[in-house]
């Protein structure tokens, strides 16, 4: 069981799937043709190489201001990708998107093996142990290297920190919105 980080963007008044999500950032220009230096925020960075159109947003999770941009050339340099937008063609041009989130439509995006999800598909589900007790709901995904931690949050136990592993997770299912967990020893607080 894999998640995708995906800082995905919607509509924040309507829950439900985004229209976007998140493949990079802008750190900087490179160079002084307009091109641009791109932390990669994708599990997949050969698809980096693929885009023809991005969307660029300062905010990773809102849907209103993300402007579309033909992408002219696309490389990877070390861990970065070079980003170069058509109409973007000097330093001080690419300077002014400093910061903003590359995004591609969720219709372009590399489509998730089996036991896959983006994390957009996880957050507000409820969390369960395979003996019905209700833990609480997801509110959060944080990234640790090693796996990702769900942050859950309920009236029994209040706030904790789920490893996302096999021995943990049991199923997700996104029909039902739930994730049926066997806890760990110590990992449900004692509820006061």
């Amino acid at each position: 069981m894999t998640t995708q980080k995906d800082n995905s963007s919607g509509d924040e008044n309507s829950p439900g799937e985004p229209h976007f999500l998140v493949v990079g950032q802008v750190l900087r220009p490179h160079g002084i043709r307009g091109e641009l230096r791109v932390r990669l925020l994708t599990g997949y960075p050969e698809h980096f190489l693929q885009l023809e159109q991005v969307g660029l947003s300062q905010d990773d999770r809102a849907m209103s201001d993300v402007d579309i941009y033909d992408v002219e050339r696309v490389r990877l340099h070390q861990a970065y990708g070079i980003l170069k937008l058509e109409d973007v063609d000097d330093r001080d041009e690419a300077d002014l998107l400093r910061e903003m989130f590359v995004m591609v439509p969720l219709d372009d995006a590399v489509p998730l093996e089996e036991d896959e999800y983006y994390h957009f598909q996880l957050l507000g589900l409820t969390m369960v142990t395979e003996m019905d007790e209700i833990v609480g709901e997801v509110t959060d995904i944080l990234e640790t290297g090693a796996n990702d931690v769900y942050v859950v949050n309920g009236p029994q136990y209040g706030e904790i920190l789920v490893p996302a592993i096999a021995s943990v997770v049991q199923e997700i299912n996104l029909d039902t919105r739930r994730i049926i967990i066997t806890p760990l020893p110590g990992l449900l607080p004692d509820a006061s």
